[in-house]
């Protein structure tokens, strides 16, 4: 029997301990109020890294390897919000190593997960760049918990007012674009700048690493 097994993402997906932990980070995130954390969020930011990779040419593993950091990021919310990526990479550590996961995987599935919020974040590889352009560009109305709070939570009044989102690569032209579709009588564009402009920074700096420019396109104009 081998030393290490060849953890695949339907595993990851299966697994009952890391279920538990997204569903209940999520529950502890809407009890303060935040957006939602749980399965759609995760699942979205699985695809949405695998398939950047995919999409700029980078083999199978490295790709089934940014999917299961984007399943596993937002685990250390089950611990708090605080520090949550740097808990969830502890987290994501312990159990990668008790599924014997080569040592080499499991460093870069915990550096992406321990780099991906604004506060600390860095582009480290390619898997923790694709992460954060996975999960800043998962914007989307039915985030928002609360219709009674969009009025008054500006996040939520963000979320709720984007009808439509989609990170796009262009391997070609060497961009990467977050295309997004706004209506402006729930949110003006500024209040979306006023929230997520670190967000974006961060992006441009992940696409910058995989060598793409960031784009950034809201109701059919580029604004970066």
């Amino acid at each position: 029997m081998p030393k290490y097994t060849h953890i695949t993402f339907e595993q990851i997906l299966k697994n009952d301990e890391i279920k538990a932990y997204i569903e209940t980070g999520n529950r502890n995130l809407g009890e303060i109020g935040f957006t939602e954390h749980g399965f759609p969020h995760a699942k979205r930011s699985a695809n949405y890294a695998g398939n950047i990779l995919e999409q700029l040419g980078f083999d199978g593993r490295t790709c089934e390897l940014a999917r299961i950091a984007g399943y596993m990021h937002d685990i250390g919310n089950v611990v708090n919000r605080y520090n949550h990526a740097h808990s969830g990479a502890l987290m994501a550590f312990n159990i990668l190593n008790r599924m014997n996961m080569p040592p080499e995987e499991v460093a870069l599935i915990s550096a992406a997960i321990g780099n991906h919020d604004e506060g600390t974040a860095a582009a480290v590889s390619p898997i923790a760049a694709a992460l954060i352009l996975s999960d800043k560009g998962d914007v989307r109305r039915t985030r928002v918990r609360d219709r009674e709070t969009v009025t008054a939570d500006i996040h939520d009044r963000v979320n709720y007012a984007v009808e439509h989102a989609a990170t796009e690569i262009d391997a070609e032209r060497k961009t990467v674009t977050l295309n997004i579709t706004i209506d402006t009588s729930i949110c003006p564009v500024m209040e979306y700048f006023e929230i997520f402009m670190t967000r974006m920074v961060l992006c441009r700096q992940a696409a910058q690493y995989l060598g793409l420019q960031f784009e950034l396109i809201i109701n059919e104009t580029r604004l970066l």
